[in-house]
């Protein structure tokens, strides 16, 4: 029997400001809502997805990221023309995922965030197409040629927004 002696390094857990988490969420969502409204291209861009997938990696809580995920998925189910609850159980096992993942892993590096972005947007799509194949009968296909682009188009955005997220940190 092997016993294991190795400190294991400790990875922060970062707190934020007051009022971050819902200022940051709230901007998200109304600009979710009304930029595809003028813009079709926005359409593409998924803010509520990055506001979940940066505070369940950085709060490190699984917890707290399930939770932060299902509030931000039914709150955007409830601005949008999807069905409530979809964007609810996508999100929240994202969140849930993303603060499990964030436990064990450094996601500080550019590199580890773009990938966990492309990764997490593809994860969030297959639960929404599995979702809608189970629940609601409609055949959703799970990877398509504008799928990849998204998720590229939201790793990329999530490379300038994550930084600027990290200035609502708490100083430690």
């Amino acid at each position: 029997m092997e016993i294991r002696t190795e400190i294991e390094p400790h990875i922060e857990v970062h707190k934020f400001q007051t009022g971050a988490v819902v200022g940051a969420t709230a901007l998200a969502l109304v600009l979710q809502a009304s930029l595809p409204v003028r813009f079709h291209w926005a359409a593409w861009i998924e803010l509520p997805l990055l506001i979940t997938l940066y505070f369940g990696l950085s709060r490190r809580n699984p917890s707290s990221g399930l939770l932060l995920g299902m509030v931000i998925g039914i709150l955007q189910d409830s601005l949008s023309r999807s069905h409530i609850g979809l964007y609810g159980i996508a999100k929240t096992f994202v969140g849930f995922m993303a603060s499990s993942i964030g436990s064990r892993l450094n996601v500080e590096h550019p590199i580890s965030r773009f990938v966990l972005a492309v990764g997490f947007f593809h994860f969030h799509q297959g639960v929404i197409a599995l979702t809608k194949r189970l629940l609601l009968a409609q055949h959703e296909p799970f990877l398509t040629t504008p799928l990849l682009i998204a998720s590229l188009v939201n790793a990329a955005l999530a490379m300038g927004l994550f930084p600027l997220l990290d200035l609502l940190r708490k100083p430690s």
